[in-house]
């Protein structure tokens, strides 16, 4: 994986950096912990300039969370309510879960973009909640451009002044990625028997 991101990025350079971030947001298995660095240290070594990668990086990013935010507009909000209503006994989902959640986001989702952008794990699925909630789309691409170009600036940084350690960074953030998962999962297996017992109460 490292050889093929370093590969594309020394073969088309910045619209390499800008293709590799927006494929990074619609298949998450490509990682920017990857790409970042890889590209900070390309600039380290004054193949790149780094501003110009932070501003790709960035831009790249934004893009690729449209899909996804497009995908959760289409289904939208009443759509979900009704599958759930139907369909979402066996998850122990109502319409009701569906609207407060929606509420929620209504109410955090400026924070809920801003900051989950920087968290690996999550940062690519956010989009689709903010699609579902109909977040306007200069609000949502306001706030994904902030917590993209900050966590762009974070990884490029890091890669720049690792030099050829910037692989390192990969190293250092992919167990938080796992860490982050595994506590969603472990919240949603709790969510999911707190519910089921609740439903079993007379």
């Amino acid at each position: 994986m490292a050889e093929w991101v370093q590969g594309l990025m020394d073969s088309m350079g910045y619209v390499g950096i800008l293709l590799l971030m927006v494929l990074e947001n619609v298949f998450p298995p490509i990682p920017s912990e990857l790409i970042m660095p890889s590209a900070g240290f390309a600039a380290s070594r004054g193949d790149l300039n780094l501003i110009m990668v932070i501003l790709m990086g960035t831009l790249g990013s934004v893009i690729g969370t449209l899909p996804l935010y497009y995908v959760g507009r289409a289904f939208g909000e009443d759509r979900l309510v009704a599958w759930a209503d139907r369909h979402g006994k066996w998850l122990t989902l109502s319409g009701r879960d569906i609207k407060k959640a929606d509420d929620w986001f209504d109410r955090h989702g400026s924070r809920a973009v801003l900051f989950g952008r920087m968290v690996p794990g999550i940062r690519s699925l956010l989009s689709l909640p903010a699609g579902m909630s109909e977040m306007p789309m200069p609000k949502f691409l306001l706030f994904s451009a902030i917590g993209s170009g900050l966590w762009a600036a974070l990884l490029a940084g890091a890669g720049y002044l690792l030099g050829e350690h910037y692989d390192r960074v990969e190293q250092y953030v992919a167990p938080a990625s796992r860490i982050i998962l595994g506590v969603l999962a472990v919240a949603a297996v709790a969510w999911f028997i707190r519910r089921k017992r609740e439903q079993a109460q007379p």
